[in-house]
Order: structure tokens, then sequence, then C-alpha cells
């Protein structure tokens, strides 16, 4: 068999360099790592990250990529900075531009959005959330699509709420996208947006302004922030069959 013939290792572990942090909110940092040309992706999937110390010892956890499908071999992550978190951790406290660290993916299949989606999609999202739901809002930006589309996130407050400088930007660029910022212990920024946690005339107002029931609702965030916000959009009528989630932490 030519090495041209040799079918492709898909989801290895490989050793990726960090080139770039940034500070999103306080808990809150972004990666970007150079995975390679080849690397192709979906908005809303993730890949895996692993530490190993000297002695062997491992642990890994998952991480959606905030970056819309892209061939340029450069992939954003997001991580929190968790209470215990031995990941998190690491990558807050410990880690710098020129580390390498290993990686696998992209994985995951269920919690995709494409530009091929009929119809309006509706995008519900606690915190960190979000993280999946940029890349499905940066690929919709980028390809001025113009498939409605609206984005609920739900933060303590401004300062905590993940990219949302740049949703706010990307609002204002794109008539085809709708977001609203809800904080449950701020005031809200703007006329539109709100103080209280997500509930069903929350959802109900999202979907009024995407032009009615969406064709896809994708819900992210902890098991507490999905499970409400699932009640919501299914008592503002949003069809249990048209509902993808995502859960992360307890």
């Amino acid at each position: 068999m030519t090495e041209a013939a040799k079918p492709r290792r898909l989801n290895v572990w490989r050793e990726v360099p960090i080139l770039e942090i940034k500070d999103r909110t306080p808990f809150i940092k972004s990666f970007w790592l150079d995975v390679g040309r080849a690397f192709r992706h979906q908005s809303g999937q993730h890949v895996i990250l692993r530490l190993t110390d000297p002695e062997g010892y491992a642990v890994m956890r998952s991480y959606s990529i905030a970056s819309p499908p892209t061939t340029d071999g450069i992939i954003e992550v997001a991580i929190e900075q968790l209470v215990d978190g031995e990941v998190s951790t690491y990558f807050h406290e410990v880690a710098a531009v020129g580390d390498t660290i290993e990686l696998r993916g992209p994985i995951g299949g269920h919690f995709v959005w494409t530009l091929e989606e009929p119809g309006a999609s509706l995008l519900i999202a606690g915190g960190s959330g979000v993280v999946p739901m940029m890349a499905m809002v940066r690929e919709h930006a980028r390809e001025n699509s113009k498939i409605p589309l609206g984005l609920l996130l739900s933060a303590r407050s401004g300062p905590e709420a993940p990219f949302f400088e740049e949703l706010m930007d990307l609002e204002a660029s794109c008539d085809a996208f709708a977001f609203t910022a809800t904080f449950t212990r701020a005031r809200p920024a703007r006329m539109r947006d709100h103080g209280r946690r997500v509930d069903k005339d929350m959802v109900a107002e999202t979907i009024e302004r995407i032009g009615g029931l969406p064709a896809w609702t994708f819900i992210c965030g902890s098991n507490l922030f999905v499970n409400t916000a699932t009640d919501s959009a299914l008592a503002a009528g949003v069809l249990p069959e048209t509902i993808r989630t995502e859960r992360y932490g307890g």
C-alpha cells in the first residue's frame, strides 16, 4: 500500500502547541491551538485535551471549539476555571504560549449546526455553554447567511458573559442574527436585555425575533440550566423533537 493510499487515522492523540491566550471573563480564558491544516470540524463539535505527568498519571477533559469551520489549522477553545478542576486550573495558572498539549478530535455529531439546517435556529446558552454556539454564530456571520439565527445568553453579569462585546458587534452587522442577554445578578446592559433567569416569556420573545418557531433549538450549560431552559422552550411552543442539548458540570 502506498503512503497516499493508507487510511487516515482519525481522533488519535497528538501534541499541539498553544499559539495565543486571552482572558474572556474573570474565570474563562481562550486558547488558540495549532491543530494543523488537515484538521476539519463542524460548528458545535469539541476536542479532548489530556494532561500527563512524568509518573504517567493522566487526566482529560472535553472542551468545545469556539472557532467556525476553518482550513487554516488554528482553533480556539475557551476554558472555564472550576474549583478543584485539575485540567482547568492547569490551563489558567500554568499553561503558557509555546507549551504543547495532547489533543484528540474533533468529536461529536449530535450537537452540530450547519448552514444547511432548514429554517431558523434558536440557541440558548448558560455561561460558558455559549462556547460551541460561538462557532455557529461566527460561521453564520462569516458566510453572511440570511437564515434567521437567535441567541439567548444567560450570565451573572456583563463582565461574566463570554464574548458579550463580540456578540453585540455581530448582531449589529448581521440582519439575520438576533442576540439577547439576560443577567441573573446584574441589571441588563441594553433595553432589549433582561435581568432575571431564563423563562418562557424570554424564550418566546427570542422566537418572535427570528420570525417564528425554530427548526432546531440548541441548549447548552450546566445540568440545572439545561433543564430550566428546555422547560422554558417547551412552554414557549418549541417542539421537543427539535431540541438538542449539551450539558457540563453538576
